[in-house]
């Protein structure tokens, strides 16, 4: 085994064992001493390889997000390849993601601080995955706002939902919470039916973005002021 891989597989081992904690007992019991003894390694190598404390937690929460992101990313693949309903695929997706959050509370409490979330790989991929499936719906013709402002309603609800039950004793908590709020987000920003020649001005300009690159007969430079025009009457018509 060559040094990197040999480097590399200490890393990995220190970020499971240190995973492992923050999930079993939460992220007070994710010490440098802790870790080392979970990870089988002297504590200086901790800080060798992540530099302190707060570089170790962000490399696990980099890492379990990571895992999450790409069973998501399968999940819309296969999706997207069966074609059907993607409102009832952005359902599911939702119910996943309030899963995770909910089964993972001090992870998730630490990938939505300001801070981090802004500086995270994971998290911006995680939002790539929830824009292609926006897209989809716009492309079905059943969006009512534009994509950007579905994606940040759909993020914001999302995140705020879970924090929400997480703030609250478990045996507490409002369990139909996030199908409720799925219920209202649903009625801000999807049609009732694909848009057609009688839809309302707001759902066919969001239809029409979605294969505005693709028509044949513009220049990029009237797509590109096309795409403005469409941009600009959406601002006004955003509820």
């Amino acid at each position: 085994m060559t040094d990197v891989a040999a480097r590399q597989d200490v890393r990995s081992s220190i970020v499971d064992a240190a995973s492992r904690l923050l999930q079993d007992e939460g992220a007070q019991a994710v010490t440098t001493r802790a870790v080392a003894q979970a990870a089988g390694v002297q504590a200086p190598t901790i800080y060798r390889l992540f530099g302190d404390k707060d570089g170790l937690i962000d490399a696990v929460a980099e890492h379990v997000m990571a895992t999450y992101v790409a069973e998501k990313t399968a999940v819309a693949d296969a999706e997207a390849r069966a074609e059907g309903d993607p409102a009832t695929d952005l359902r599911s997706a939702w119910q996943m993601h309030v899963e995770f959050g909910l089964a993972n509370a001090q992870l998730y409490a630490l990938l939505n601080t300001p801070d981090r979330a802004s500086r995270s790989p994971a998290t911006t991929a995680g939002l790539d995955v929830l824009r292609k499936r926006v897209r989809r719906i716009a492309a079905a013709g059943l969006l009512r706002v534009d994509e950007q402002r579905a994606l940040d309603m759909i993020h914001a609800a999302g995140t705020g939902t879970i924090l929400a039950l997480l703030g609250t004793p478990a045996h507490e908590r409002d369990l139909d919470l996030p199908d409720a709020m799925f219920d209202v987000l649903a009625a801000g920003i999807l049609a009732a039916r694909p848009a057609t020649d009688d839809s309302s001005v707001g759902t066919v300009a969001v239809t029409f973005m979605t294969v505005l690159p693709e028509l044949p007969a513009l220049t990029d430079a009237e797509r590109t002021l096309m795409a403005e025009w469409v941009a600009r009457s959406l601002v006004g018509l955003r509820p």
